[in-house]
């Protein structure tokens, strides 16, 4: 494997771990706040983010290639208001869109195609994070300053569950 794609790809793995971190955080965040459905919904999103780091670890030791963890930033964002939060969610998913177009552009240079298929299922997860990102700012907009559409909506966000992603490796 290309030395540049390895580092990007074992980079890759304390990115995923940092965006669990963060998404606990915005959990965190919602449980004090008494939105117990908004919690759950980052809660979630910790636990898919730990999955896509761990299918970065896997896909390099599948592939012989060393991985070296490194410390995991501290959230450092303080928010005053929901709809910040909200807004820092999809921030934080185009920055990792940007992360993995990084990677499969590195990939794409050295024609590292097995590197790039293993990435295909990233660049559509993160379409899909983006949108649910996005989707979520929108329902706050229409529902947040109305107290009785903020429980409904929080009640939409309690039903969320975690699945395990299907990427086989």
């Amino acid at each position: 494997m290309d030395k540049k794609v390895h580092e990007l790809l074992n980079n890759q793995i304390n990115k995923e771990f940092y965006s669990a971190y963060l998404y606990l955080d915005f959990s965190n965040y919602f449980k004090a706040k008494g939105l117990d459905g908004f919690a759950n919904w980052y809660m979630v999103q910790a636990q898919e983010e730990r999955d896509h780091a761990m299918l970065f670890y896997t896909y390099l030791q599948n592939e012989n290639m060393p991985v070296t963890l490194e410390e995991i930033a501290k959230p450092d964002k303080v928010f005053e208001e929901n709809m910040q939060v909200l807004e820092a969610g999809l921030e934080h998913e185009k920055y990792v869109t940007s992360l993995i177009n990084d990677i499969y552009g590195a990939a794409y240079d050295v024609r590292d195609f097995r590197t790039m298929q293993f990435l295909d299922w990233f660049v559509k997860e993160q379409g899909e994070e983006e949108t649910n990102a996005n989707d979520l700012i929108s329902k706050m907009e229409l529902f947040g300053s109305d107290p009785k559409s903020l429980y409904m909506l929080n009640q939409e966000l309690a039903a969320r569950v975690y699945s395990a992603p299907s990427l086989v490796l």
